[in-house]
């Protein structure tokens, strides 16, 4: 698929600016000591985190991507778009699991079915 076929849901790169102003706050603390150098390891994860994590989906599949690691969900299983009570999307495959997408809101949802060539219901 090229680039062009995929949609990216990120979380907002605030998170990133205030991952960097953290870690220069940090600095004076984690120089202060020898054994508070991995203060700077939670500014750290926090920016790799805003930089990395998100869903990507494209008409075959979805991405999901964590800090670490990620995971591939065929459309095939996907049963049902949905909310969580936090405004969240999930999406609740064949199996029953419900998996939270990152980054995805319930306001995206309707980008989020576009992809996939399907029509809404209800004319959306």
């Amino acid at each position: 698929m090229s680039r062009a076929d995929t949609i990216r849901f990120r979380h907002n790169q605030a998170i990133l600016v205030a991952a960097v102003v953290a870690t220069i706050g940090a600095l004076p603390l984690a120089t202060a000591r020898g054994y508070l150098l991995p203060v700077l390891l939670v500014p750290l994860a926090i920016a790799v985190w805003a930089w990395r994590a998100g869903t990507d989906a494209d008409p075959r599949e979805l991405r999901l991507r964590a800090l670490a690691g990620g995971r591939r969900i065929p459309w095939e299983q996907v049963v049902e778009l949905a909310t969580d009570p936090r405004g969240r999307a999930v999406a609740r495959l064949a199996d029953g699991q419900q998996v939270p997408l990152p980054a995805v809101r319930g306001a995206d949802l309707p980008r989020l079915v576009s992809i996939t060539g399907q029509a809404l219901p209800d004319g959306h």
